[in-house]
């Protein structure tokens, strides 16, 4: 079981050194916005338990770190989460390390390609031919395969674009 520890208990716990801060978000997303002073360490990644006192665990919202609580404590027991994750540090009014040149965070860059792709095809089924239909089901479809199988070939393609290679 994961302790919960708010923000401002965690940022005092920083300070005095009595704690080590491991963001579970993947790298991209790291890169992007993380509380400063925090260890990258993907959830995708972690697979032995990890060594220390002091350790707290956060993501994005929280709802990450909550799913995985169970595999979480088992790798670092006694180990604590931080309410709210990033953005519940940010809503406190504490500093949040940003880079805005890094690249989006790939499962929102595959959402805005697929979003595209779909209502792309929508639309020019509806004015030029309705074989364009096929382009929204075959979006669909990956989408469903990328959900069950947990492969996605729209992040694979999107991950070797020139705007993400810095991040890689």
């Amino acid at each position: 079981m994961l302790t919960p520890l708010n923000p401002e208990a965690v940022r005092t716990r920083l300070d005095a050194g009595q704690a080590c801060l491991i963001d579970i978000r993947e790298a991209d997303e790291f890169a992007r916005s993380h509380v400063p002073g925090a260890r990258s360490m993907p959830l995708s990644t972690l697979g032995a338990t990890i060594p220390g006192d002091g350790i707290i665990f956060t993501c994005r919202s929280g709802m990450r770190t909550a799913a995985n609580a169970a595999k979480l404590a088992a790798l670092a027991p006694g180990a604590a989460v931080l309410e709210g994750g990033l953005d519940g540090w940010a809503k406190a009014g504490l500093p949040v390390a940003t880079n805005a040149r890094a690249p989006l965070e790939m499962m929102r860059q595959v959402q805005i390609a697929a979003g595209v792709l779909i209502l792309t095809g929508v639309l020019l089924g509806f004015t030029v031919a309705p074989s364009w239909f096929g382009l929204a089901g075959f979006v669909g479809a990956g989408l469903t395969v990328a959900g069950v199988t947990g492969f996605c070939g729209m992040a694979k393609l999107l991950a070797v674009m020139p705007w993400n290679r810095a991040a890689a």
